[in-house]
C-alpha cells in the first residue's frame, strides 16, 4: 500500500473507518495540548479541539464522491469564523488545522494528516520560541499625577526624547480626585534605556507610582 495514499478502497471497512477516526481524533489531542501550552484554555474548548477532527472526517466521509456536497459542507465550515464567539488568532488557527486535519483524514490520508501537522506544530512552537513578530519596544506606561499637574503637556518632552510614538488613551481620577491616572501607549526608541526613562518621568510627577508594561492591547482579535 503506497504510504502516502488513502486507506480507503472502493468500499470502506469498518476497521478504516475506526482507523479515521481515531486518527483524526489522536491528531486533533495533539493540537489540543499544543494550544494549552503557554496559553489559557478553558476546558470546553480544549475538549472541541479533540473533537472537532472527528466530527469533520465523519462528514467528509459522508459525502466522499458528491462535488456539490463537498462545497457545501466548506462553506459551512468558514462560517464558523462569523457564528462563533470572537477569538483571538490563535483559537481561529488550532480550529482550522482540526478542519484541514479532519478533512486529510476524512479522505484517508493518515500519513499526509500526520506529516503537515507535525511539520506545522514544529514552525509554530520554533517561531514562539523566538519570540517571531515580538515589537519588544511597544509599552504600555501609567502615570499617577497630582491635580494641580497638567497632564497635558507635562511629560511631552521627556516621551519625545525616549519614545517614537506616544498616545495619551486613557485617563481618570483617583483618591477622591487628588490625583489622575493616565495611561500612555508609546514605542520605545531605545528598550535598554527604560530606568533613565522612568527616573526623568519621577521627577515630573513629585515621585508618584509609575508603571511601563508590555503593551496587551488585543491586536490579535479576527
Amino acid at each position: 500500500m503506497n504510504l502516502f495514499g488513502s486507506i480507503f478502497s472502493t468500499s470502506t471497512t469498518v476497521i478504516q473507518f475506526a482507523a479515521a477516526l481515531a486518527a483524526s481524533m489522536a491528531m486533533g489531542l495533539v493540537v489540543s495540548f499544543f494550544y494549552m501550552y503557554k496559553n489559557q484554555s478553558s476546558k470546553s474548548f480544549a475538549t472541541t479541539l479533540v473533537i472537532l477532527p472527528a466530527a469533520v472526517t465523519m462528514v467528509i466521509m459522508l459525502v466522499n464522491g458528491n462535488i456539490g456536497a463537498g462545497l457545501g459542507v466548506a462553506g459551512s465550515f468558514s462560517l464558523m469564523k462569523f457564528r462563533s464567539a470572537k477569538g483571538d488568532a490563535r483559537d481561529l488557527i488550532c480550529i482550522f488545522l482540526d478542519v484541514a486535519v479532519g478533512l486529510c483524514c476524512g479522505m484517508g490520508y493518515l500519513t499526509i494528516a500526520a506529516i503537515f501537522l507535525a511539520i506545522v506544530l514544529l514552525a509554530a512552537f520554533l517561531l514562539s520560541v523566538v519570540n517571531f513578530g515580538e515589537d519588544k519596544t511597544e509599552r504600555i506606561l501609567k502615570i499617577t499625577i497630582p491635580e494641580d499637574l497638567n497632564y497635558d503637556d507635562a511629560f511631552d518632552d521627556v516621551l519625545a526624547k525616549y519614545t517614537t510614538r506616544h498616545e495619551l488613551i486613557s485617563i481618570k481620577t483617583s483618591n477622591l480626585g487628588s490625583l489622575y491616572k493616565c495611561e500612555y501607549a508609546l514605542t520605545l526608541k531605545d528598550s535598554g534605556k527604560q530606568k533613565e526613562f522612568l527616573d526623568e518621568i519621577r521627577t515630573r510627577n513629585g515621585n508618584l507610582e509609575v508603571a511601563l508594561g508590555k503593551y496587551t492591547q488585543a491586536k490579535e482579535v479576527l
